[in-house]
C-alpha cells in the first residue's frame, strides 16, 4: 500500500535510516573479515555501492546482495586503490611532520606541501565514489578524481562540510558511531559525488549533441 503525506515521509525516512544502518553493519562486518587492512576498502566500495544505487532511485535493490557482489568483485582492485592512497598519505604526512619541525630554508617548503596534503585529502573524497561509478582503470580513477575535485568545488565544499557535520553529531552522540559511523559519511560524499556526477555527464551529452 502505497502512503502519501505526513506518513508516508515517515515511513520513507525510517526505511532509509534502517538501510543505512544495516549497511554501516555490512561495513564493519566485512573490513572485519578482511582482517580490517585487506577488508575495510572494498568494503567502503561495496558500501558506497549500495548507496549510490538508493540515492539513484534503486530503492528495491536487496541489500545484502548487491554489497556482496560489489565486494567480491571490486576486492583486489580497491584493495590496490585504497592501499595506494594510504601510503602516499602517509608519505606526506611523514614529510609535512618533518618540515614543520625543521629550521632554516626546509621551514619554508611547509606550506607548498600543506597544500598538496590538503589537495591529496580532497581527492580522496573522490577516490571511492569515482570507482564504483566509472569502470575505469585505477591511474584514471585518480586523475579524474583530481579533476572533479578541482572543477566542481561546491560538490567539494559539501563532502567537506557534510563531513564535520557528522563527525560533530558522531562526538555529540557517541551511542550513533557503531550504527550510522561509516553509512553516513558514505551517504554525504557520494550524495555530493553524484551531483559532481550528473554536471559532467549533462556536459558531455550537450557536446555530443553539438557535433
Amino acid at each position: 500500500m502505497q502512503m502519501n503525506g505526513l506518513a508516508g515521509g515517515f515511513y520513507k525516512i525510517s526505511e532509509w535510516v534502517m538501510k543505512l544502518a544495516y549497511v554501516n553493519l555490512l561495513w564493519m562486518l566485512f573490513s572485519l573479515i578482511g582482517l580490517i587492512v585487506f577488508g575495510i576498502f572494498p568494503a567502503t566500495a561495496a558500501m558506497l555501492a549500495v548507496i549510490r544505487k538508493l540515492i539513484m532511485g534503486d530503492t528495491d535493490i536487496p541489500v545484502f546482495k548487491t554489497f556482496f557482489a560489489a565486494y567480491k568483485k571490486e576486492f583486489l582492485k580497491s584493495n590496490m586503490i585504497g592501499i595506494l592512497m594510504f601510503v602516499v598519505g602517509y608519505i606526506l604526512y611523514f614529510d609535512l611532520t618533518i618540515v614543520r619541525e625543521a629550521t632554516g630554508m626546509i621551514r619554508l617548503l611547509y606550506l607548498p606541501l600543506l597544500m598538496i596534503f590538503l589537495g591529496y585529502v580532497l581527492t580522496s573524497l573522490y577516490v571511492f565514489p569515482v570507482f564504483v561509478h566509472y569502470e575505469t582503470k585505477i591511474f584514471q580513477v585518480l586523475k579524474n578524481s583530481f579533476l572533479i575535485m578541482i572543477l566542481h568545488p561546491l560538490s567539494t565544499i559539501m563532502m567537506v562540510v557534510g563531513a564535520i557535520a557528522i563527525y560533530s553529531l558522531m562526538i555529540t552522540i557517541p551511542g550513533l558511531i557503531p550504527i550510522f559511523s561509516g553509512s553516513l559519511f558514505a551517504f554525504v560524499i557520494m550524495w555530493s559525488a553524484l551531483i559532481a556526477f550528473s554536471k559532467i555527464e549533462k556536459k558531455q551529452e550537450t557536446i555530443a549533441l553539438q557535433k
